[in-house]
C-alpha cells in the first residue's frame, strides 16, 4: 500500500502540517509505506488549457504535458493506492498551491465524452485535510463540492477538518482582536490533538481498507 502525502499548506509545522503528519503516521501503522510532498518547495503552475492530456493518439493522453516541479509528483499520486491531501482554507478555497496541483491531477483524468470515466488505471483513496480558523460549517459547501469532485474523479474519499485553530503564538502582535484568544488558545489546547487524533485514525482506516468506499461527511 502506498501512501502520498500533499502537504498544500507553506508552514512545514503548523496546523495543516501535523495534521498530515498524524494521517500519515496512522497509514505507517495500518503497513503502509509513505512519503510527503511541501508543493510550497515546489516551482509549478496550474493548468494552462492547453488540452494535450485530451489529445486523441497524443503522447500526453491522460496526464499533464507540462514539464515542471510537478511531473514526478503528478506520477507518484497516479500511481499511489492513498492521497493524503491537506490544507489550511483560504478565502472559500483551499491554498492556491494546492489548487494548482489539483487542477494538474484531476483534469488529465477526464475526458469529454459521454461516459465520462476517469483515466487513470485504478481508483485512488483520497483523505482531504483542512484547517481554519473560522467555525465549522463556514466551509460546509465547499467540503461538499470537492468531495464530491474527488469521489468522481480519483476514488473513494472522506475529509476532516480542524477548525477554530490557533494561528499566532502572540496574538498581541498582530491585528486581530476580534479574536477571544483565551478561548482560541483553551480549544487549541484541548480540540486540536483531538483532530490530529481524528486525521491518524482517517489515515489508518484508508490505508488498512483494501474495500472501495465513498466515506466522508457529505
Amino acid at each position: 500500500m502506498k501512501v502520498l502525502a500533499i502537504n498544500g499548506g507553506a508552514q512545514k509545522n503548523r496546523n495543516t502540517a501535523k495534521m498530515l503528519q498524524s494521517a500519515l503516521d496512522g497509514a505507517a501503522e495500518a503497513g503502509a509505506s509513505g512519503e510527503t510532498v511541501h508543493l510550497y518547495d515546489l516551482n509549478y503552475k496550474g493548468c494552462i488549457g492547453c488540452h494535450a492530456c485530451k489529445l486523441k493518439g497524443g503522447s500526453s493522453f491522460g496526464r499533464c504535458v507540462q514539464k515542471d516541479g510537478l511531473t514526478e509528483v503528478l506520477e507518484k499520486a497516479i500511481n499511489a493506492d492513498v492521497l493524503l491531501l491537506a490544507s489550511p482554507m483560504y478565502f472559500n478555497d483551499v491554498t492556491g498551491a494546492l489548487r494548482s496541483f489539483m487542477e494538474r491531477l484531476f483534469f488529465p483524468a477526464i475526458t469529454y465524452n459521454k461516459e465520462r470515466t476517469p483515466l487513470y488505471p485504478h481508483p485512488i483513496k483520497a483523505g482531504w485535510l483542512f484547517t481554519m480558523n473560522a467555525p465549522g460549517e463556514f466551509y460546509d459547501t465547499f467540503f461538499k463540492g470537492i468531495i464530491n469532485s474527488s469521489n468522481w474523479i480519483l476514488g473513494p474519499s472522506e475529509y476532516t477538518i480542524a477548525y477554530g485553530t490557533k494561528q499566532f503564538e502572540d496574538y498581541s502582535k498582530y491585528e486581530a482582536d476580534m479574536f477571544d484568544v483565551p478561548a482560541v488558545t483553551k480549544r487549541h489546547e484541548e480540540q486540536f490533538p483531538k483532530d490530529c487524533e481524528a486525521a491518524r485514525e482517517m489515515g489508518k482506516r484508508l490505508a488498512a481498507n483494501n474495500d472501495l468506499y465513498i466515506g466522508g461527511n457529505i
